[in-house]
């Protein structure tokens, strides 16, 4: 009997014991909780009270640590030209007059008199803003007329309008582009598009800059895993981001060779037209009207009405599905507050003037191709005759925009700001590339950027010329 009880036993022996003990804790736990409730967690002496003297000793002799480091005096940040007034082909900066070439103003349409009576006008009927997104009373008819006509100046079924250039991009990419998705986009997109990029969580593939070849080898690896994997390939998107005219270069993507890579290895386009949308093509349209190719071939276009409009802002456009889709999942349309109404009542006047006049355009392009021609010449006649190339001109005829670089091996910084100083000197005005190097996905040389306008005349861009070679040849 007792061998049969004698595990019974045992077990109920260690059921004592246990209880005895967490009955042990808990008394102990309620004495803690106890001497927490009662007990002062200091206790405060009436007698180190200081003295208004020794508290005005303390104050004096106390000193705070500095928020930021001292600067050098003679820092070039603190001599930064400072501009008075508006950015148009004139700047004064100290009371004096300079000819912009810094200011990306393509068309002069930033400080045209029929677009700022459009702005005064919209302030003055609809107010200075919308205080709330598109989607929650953040739409007004202005929002609505500047989507309609810039659908139908690109030529395409619907546009959805953004409140600020850099969010476009990069709302729309992650927008459609999500994890497990693969972009193919080139080395050289600006920094709009990087952060797109980033926040898509998709897998990206960067080929060379403006190499379709480099391109169609990524394409051909990506096809090889699709057939080793078929059931993968059936839930992966693949996407091409470019851009029209590459902001950091100045050149022009190749469109008709991505368009045929587009349909041979079934992949989507998406083409940033920021600094192209009313620079390239016939009417302004952009890289596919310059190419004469099929609007309806790009899946999606983005630009920024912050260059040739003239505003601020952006806009996408491509079919209603499209941009209906952005509507909903583009974090910048659907959290930001929508575009102010004087800035887009001066987009919409500022197309407007562009369809109305395209003089301008065909003064900006002679513009860019003197300018192009110029520089090639002139480095011909130098690497003739005496050997000296000090700058690298990035840019193509037909772009507005060109970076003068320093070949490696040259202190670039030095000479770059040797080029700014000389023309500031003779009243011109250069600015050097604006970028966040510590964010760059891929080193970008430093530049002197170039920027022209369809105002400028011949004798302006001489000027700019003979400046240019003048420390060239020093």
């Amino acid at each position: 009997m007792d061998q049969l009880l004698g595990p019974f036993c045992s077990f109920g022996y260690s059921v004592d014991l246990n209880t005895f003990c967490h009955f042990c804790v808990e008394v102990l736990l309620l004495f803690v909780i106890v001497w927490l409730l009662l007990h002062k967690s200091y206790h405060i002496s009436e007698s180190d009270k200081l003295t208004p003297k020794e508290i005005d000793e303390l104050i004096a002799e106390w000193q705070p640590q500095r928020l930021t480091p001292l600067v050098d005096p003679a820092h070039p940040a603190l001599r930064r030209p400072i501009v008075e007034g508006k950015l148009d082909k004139y700047v004064v900066i100290g009371k004096r007059e300079y000819l912009n070439f810094g200011t990306m103003n393509f068309l002069g349409l930033a400080c045209h008199p029929s677009v700022e009576e459009a702005a005064i006008s919209a302030v003055r009927r609809l107010g200075v803003g919308t205080c709330g997104p598109r989607a929650f009373y953040g739409t007004m008819d202005v929002h609505l007329q500047l989507e309609d006509r810039l659908a139908k100046f690109m030529g395409t079924e619907e546009a959805a309008l953004y409140s600020y250039g850099m969010c476009t991009v990069a709302s729309a990419i992650p927008a459609y582009c999500k994890r497990g998705d693969v972009i193919f986009c080139d080395r050289g997109v600006h920094f709009a598009i990087q952060k797109g990029l980033q926040a898509s969580r998709s897998r990206i593939e960067f080929f060379a800059h403006n190499d379709t070849a480099d391109l169609e080898r990524l394409l051909m690896i990506q096809a090889e895993k699709d057939r080793l994997n078929p059931k993968k390939a059936r839930v992966t998107r693949r996407f091409i981001i470019v851009e029209g005219i590459y902001l950091y270069y100045g050149d022009i993507c190749p469109l008709p060779e991505l368009l045929r890579l587009k349909w041979k290895y079934k992949v989507r386009i998406f083409i940033d037209e920021s600094v192209s949308f009313g620079v390239l093509g016939r009417t302004g349209r952009g890289v596919v009207e310059y190419f004469n190719a099929n609007i309806d071939e790009v899946d999606m276009i983005s630009s920024s009405l912050e260059h040739a409009n003239g505003s601020a802002g952006g806009f996408t456009c491509g079919r209603s599905f499209v941009i209906g889709h952005q509507r909903l999942s583009a974090s910048g349309y659907c959290f930001s507050a929508s575009l102010p109404s004087p800035l887009t009542a001066g987009a919409l006047r500022g197309l407007e003037i562009m369809i109305e006049d395209p003089e301008r355009l065909s003064r900006l392009r002679r513009n860019s191709c003197i300018f192009h021609k110029a520089m090639q010449n002139m480095y011909v006649f130098l690497c003739f005759c005496c050997s000296l190339n000090r700058f690298k001109v990035d840019g193509v005829a037909g772009s507005p925009l060109f970076h003068l670089r320093v070949p490696p091996g040259q202190d670039d910084e030095r000479l770059l700001d040797t080029l700014i100083e000389k023309a500031m000197n003779e009243g011109i005005l250069l600015t050097k590339m604006s970028m966040l190097k510590d964010q760059e996905w891929f080193y970008v040389p430093e530049s002197v950027k170039i920027s022209l306008s369809s105002e400028h005349t011949m004798e302006e861009i001489e000027r700019l010329l003979i400046v240019i070679d003048s420390v060239d040849k020093a």
